[in-house]
């Protein structure tokens, strides 16, 4: 965990800025209009889906931005709800009862947001700047007159940015060369594979550790990719009480019974890949438009609000502890990956089969073959074969079970109805060949969708059946506990004062 006293004097000032424009006049000013379309948490959210499809950032640091732009929001909305109270602030931002309007609440949540998503992405500040005009907003409103409700958002926005620039993720670069670079001295054991040839077993000297893959990516380019935010254990966390609090144990040894049975099974459903687990697997690979596992459950959650006719108010609070269940469960995933630093499948099945012959997947429209155990490759696309970081634990796995639980518990059902289609020759894998034919799921619930979500990855060939199964248990802990902290929140108690048991940090 990381504090500064820089942070802190942060804090500090954004406290003294809110006093300083704090009024006793409980006059009723003119209401500002709510902006058309959907309620502005959904329209801002699309904003911030769209921000990681334009970025691309990794799948930490893309949960970690939500949950910030959510948490700003949040934070800016408390301050017209008579008992819910800030992260940050508690409940000094509270307005009079008089002013709890949609058009307040939407303009300070505005301000919140785009504040907030601002500094999470410097590179599309105008797209934000447009959506504030859209919405009717001076994007150059910069008020901290918190008797407003662009100053309520601007304060509010600027207090959590404040705390999460020294949070342990490193954003502003400040403790390696370049935003979220490490800061632990993480060094990979093995050196870097080719992808496309067979892997001779001296390239692999630590066949149990992590090891980085060298191919070609979309723009052409040869790679060999980094391990991504290995120091991501260290981040502050919103809801667990350390970032290792839901470590699980060491996975299998490479040289155990259950490691080669894992790595047969993936053997197998290689050779013996349907159209649907094609499907499965490239779904749920980075979400339909590239919006990573973090922002697609974010898509669900948007599709709910519809279904379910929300209010803002409710919106407001759904994302809020949704996108702090997911930021958790990255950490406590990273956490893991980093400590212990397991390898892919695609080291250890050649490492395991290396000059014996197996039957498994060719590669694009090479159907099931008999090759060297040293050539077995994922069905991934050859411009990105397996994401840059350790196997255990999973990412998708634990990400998409935390949205579940939120959502479960939130709608006080299980049950999710949502259904999703893959066109007939649409994959990047095999393009114009997979799927033969178009396929189509319906997630009767959310605990399916985040299971199908886990398994996935395996059909995938990225991930063993325990880092899979370990993660759903990591990721349906971690919703329990944001949930909670989120509720004690926006019920009015201040778990971050240093009476409360519930406190965090």
């Amino acid at each position: 965990m990381i504090m500064s006293n820089r942070h802190w004097l942060s804090l500090v000032l954004c406290a003294s800025l809110l006093f300083a424009g704090c009024s006793d006049d409980d006059s009723d000013p003119i209401d500002p209009t709510v902006p058309a379309g959907s309620n502005v948490v959904i329209q801002w959210n699309q904003v911030a889906i769209q921000a990681i499809r334009d970025a691309r950032p990794g799948p930490p640091q893309a949960a970690r931005a939500l949950a910030i732009v959510h948490t700003a929001m949040y934070d800016a909305w408390a301050a017209y709800d008579e008992r819910a109270v800030g992260t940050m602030l508690g409940d000094n931002l509270r307005r009079p009862s008089n002013e709890y309007s949609a058009g307040r609440k939407s303009m300070a949540i505005s301000y919140a947001a785009f504040r907030a998503l601002s500094d999470q992405y410097p590179t599309e500040v105008m797209k934000f700047r447009t959506r504030m005009s859209e919405l009717g907003y001076d994007p150059d409103d910069n008020s901290i007159d918190t008797t407003m409700p662009a100053g309520v958002g601007n304060t509010a926005s600027a207090a959590i940015i404040a705390f999460r620039h020294f949070d342990g993720a490193n954003q502003l670069g400040d403790l390696a060369t370049g935003a979220y670079g490490d800061y632990t001295g993480y060094v990979a054991h093995n050196p870097a594979i080719r992808v496309d040839v067979p892997t001779p077993l001296a390239s692999i000297p630590f066949p149990s550790r992590w090891q980085p893959l060298t191919f070609e990516n979309a723009a052409g380019a040869t790679v060999s990719p980094g391990f991504i935010c290995p120091h991501w254990g260290r981040v502050v966390p919103f809801a667990l009480t350390s970032p290792g609090m839901l470590r699980p144990p060491a996975p299998a040894s490479i040289t155990s019974t259950k490691f080669r049975q894992e790595c047969e099974e993936l053997i197998t459903m290689s050779a013996n890949l349907t159209n649907e687990q094609k499907a499965i697997a490239e779904y749920w690979a980075d979400g339909p438009s590239s919006e990573l596992p973090p922002g697609h459950f974010n898509l669900f959650a948007q599709w709910i609000s519809d279904r379910d006719d929300h209010t803002l108010d409710q919106d407001v609070r759904l994302f809020f502890a949704l996108t702090n269940a997911v930021f958790d469960a990255g950490i406590a995933v990273w956490d893991a990956k980093a400590v212990y630093d397991s390898c892919r499948p695609i080291t250890g099945i050649r490492y395991l089969y290396n000059g014996q012959t197996i039957r498994a997947w060719g590669g694009p429209g090479q159907g099931t073959v008999d090759m060297d155990g040293a050539a077995w490759r994922p069905y991934q696309p050859s411009f990105f074969p397996t994401p840059p970081f350790a196997e255990y634990t999973s990412g998708h796995s634990a990400f998409s079970a935390a949205a579940a639980e939120v959502l479960k518990r939130f709608t006080g059902s299980d049950l999710f109805g949502f259904t999703w289609t893959f066109t007939a020759g649409s994959s990047k894998v095999e393009p114009g060949i997979a799927p033969s034919v178009t396929v189509s799921r319906t997630l009767g619930t959310f605990s399916e969708a985040a299971d199908e979500a886990g398994i996935s990855r395996r059909y995938g060939g990225i991930h063993y059946e325990e880092g899979d199964l370990v993660s759903r248990t990591m990721g349906r802990q971690s919703g329990v506990l944001s949930w909670s902290k989120a509720n004690a929140l926006w019920a009015g108690y201040d778990v971050n004062a240093p009476a409360s048991p519930l406190a965090s940090r």
